[in-house]
């Protein structure tokens, strides 16, 4: 009878785990794409400067391997999800930092939501923290706004300036102090950014 039981409640347990709601990819899915230079970065940076993509679907996330080739040496780059590709960009949302070894050549990966439901929203006003000058002390409501595109930023107008390129100063960091964006997917219509690719 207790063999019975247990194996009615294993059975109960095993449904409902399936019926947990997750991200549409399989395990095991992925996509690949280019990143092309920034029109803006076009002049300052190496002609073979590139970016490449992979994001693997592992189940209920999945990985973003952001690889770069041929930009500045040892310099820090900042990684953000827009929700179109170049200006005006739209909403933003910051992944995190890459730097450059003495070839020019950087890696990051990023962990989280990176497929059809990647979204970003606020569904009522609220007050936010104000920890820099540039910060709101509330934000806009906003429904979900779904964002598949890819930007890449230097992280310092500073050393965007070394490396020959304007020095113009964005907020697209966590100091919201970058540089101009190097690498971007507008190789892809503003409306299908590559995330959407992996579904």
């Amino acid at each position: 009878m207790k063999n019975t039981s247990l194996a009615v409640i294993m059975a109960i347990a095993s449904g409902l785990t399936g019926m947990a709601p997750r991200a549409n990819a399989v395990t095991g899915d992925s996509t690949t794409f280019n990143l092309k230079v920034s029109v803006g970065a076009a002049t300052c940076l190496a002609t073979n400067a590139s970016g490449r993509v992979t994001i693997s679907d592992l189940g209920p996330v999945q990985n973003l391997h952001v690889e770069m080739f041929h930009l500045p040496p040892k310099t820090e780059f900042a990684t953000f999800l827009l929700q179109v590709p170049k200006s005006p960009f739209g909403l933003a949302w910051y992944q995190g930092d890459i730097v450059t070894n003495a070839d020019g050549r950087g890696v990051g990966d990023f962990t989280g939501i990176f497929n059809k439901e990647t979204f970003i929203q606020a569904p009522g006003v609220a007050p936010a923290p104000v920890v820099f000058p540039d910060n709101a002390s509330s934000n806009p409501a906003t429904r979900p706004v779904q964002i598949y595109h890819l930007g890449i930023w230097f992280a310092d107008a500073t050393e965007a300036g070394n490396a020959g390129c304007p020095n113009t100063a964005t907020p697209f960091d966590g100091d919201h102090q970058a540089g101009i964006q190097v690498l971007n997917t507008s190789n892809f219509p503003d409306g299908h950014g590559p995330l959407l690719n992996l579904q």
